[in-house]
Order: structure tokens, then sequence, then C-alpha cells
């Protein structure tokens, strides 16, 4: 799982079947201090997260487990809202 900032939403009015309900949302990495890491990336969100939320997200096929049984064509994938994190 990685740390990143929802930054934006994505509107698609033409997509694959298996997508339709689902917000797609437009990520940005984020390193362990919060700085920014990586390029965006959209994301399948399966938790109701919105703009300005930290996130944590997986990719690759993990990423579409959160919608089973129905199978989502998606590689990234939010699965969590990040209330806060501590370095220790």
């Amino acid at each position: 799982m990685q740390l990143a900032r929802v930054i934006g939403d994505v509107v698609a009015t033409h997509k694959d079947e298996n997508l339709s309900g689902l917000k797609l949302l437009v990520l940005q990495p984020l390193s362990a201090d919060g700085s920014a890491s990586g390029r965006t990336l959209v994301a399948v969100d399966a938790v109701g997260a919105g703009v300005g939320e930290t996130v944590f997200f997986v990719r690759g096929k993990e990423a579409s487990l959160p919608f089973y049984p129905t199978w989502v064509p998606t590689d990234a994938g939010i699965v969590g809202i990040v209330d806060h994190w501590d370095l220790g």
C-alpha cells in the first residue's frame, strides 16, 4: 500500500461497463514525510474519498478486489482514508 493525496477527479462519459457508478480520482503519491513523490495516477475509489483527503491505495490485481465479484479493469484502487500517520 502507498499513501497519496487526492488532487482531482475524472469524469468519463464512455467507459468500460464494469466501471459504471464508480468514482475515478486523481492521486499524487506521497513520501513518508508527506511530500509529493512520483507521478500522478488515476485510481478507482472503493471507500468514498474526496479531493484534498489523504488515502492509501494498492496497485496491480489487488486493486480490483474490493469490488469482487465484479471484475473492475483497474491497476490502482483506493482502499482507505488516512486520519493521520506518525513516523514515531
